[in-house]
């Protein structure tokens, strides 16, 4: 509900005396006219949208990572499955995330498109790392999650599927993968 607020009143145009003002005077005027209106249109404001719930904005969600690639970290997994979605997982991060597609024409990928990229050709381990990303996901999403190209398509930004990639290595290596 708006309340009403004071307005200013408009500043006189001539001096006591009946000369005109000078345009510093005139300018002063406005400036504290201007001032009162906009103290009472932030008062006005703030009592308009105090009962709106605030979303907290999450820096990952704004910041874009430059396309340059970035040296891979020192490995922390040593089994086949867990390294390669760890390489995924560091790919994903260094040089960006999509979807729709395997990879776009800046190099960003999608969480498939990075471990085919890090299994180099290897398809058994591509699709071992695959299904442990699948469990992975379906293990927090759910089992109504499809694959792996269906949940990195279904978000709009690649925060979640990136983390799900550290997540899948993360149980590949808990299962000796």
């Amino acid at each position: 509900m708006a309340t009403a607020l004071p307005t200013a009143q408009p500043q006189p145009t001539t001096a006591p005396a009946g000369q005109p003002l000078t345009l510093e005077a005139r300018l002063a005027a406005r400036d504290a006219d201007m001032t009162l209106r906009l103290e009472a249109a932030a008062i006005a404001h703030e009592v308009n949208t105090a009962h709106l719930a605030i979303d907290p904005v999450d820096p990952a969600d704004i910041i874009i990572a430059p396309n340059a690639p970035a040296p891979p970290p020192p490995a922390v997994y040593t089994t086949p499955v867990a390294a390669l979605l760890e390489r995924a997982h560091h790919r994903m991060q260094s040089a960006g995330w999509c979807a729709g597609a395997l990879t776009d024409d800046e190099g960003r990928v999608c969480i498939l498109g990075a471990i085919r990229a890090e299994a180099s050709g290897d398809r058994a381990l591509e699709a071992d790392a695959t299904a442990v990303v699948l469990d992975s996901i379906r293990r927090r999403f759910g089992d109504h999650v499809p694959s792996v190209p269906a949940f990195n398509d279904a978000h709009g930004s690649g925060r979640t599927p990136i983390r799900m990639a550290g997540e899948a290595a993360r149980l590949a290596d808990a299962r000796g993968l």
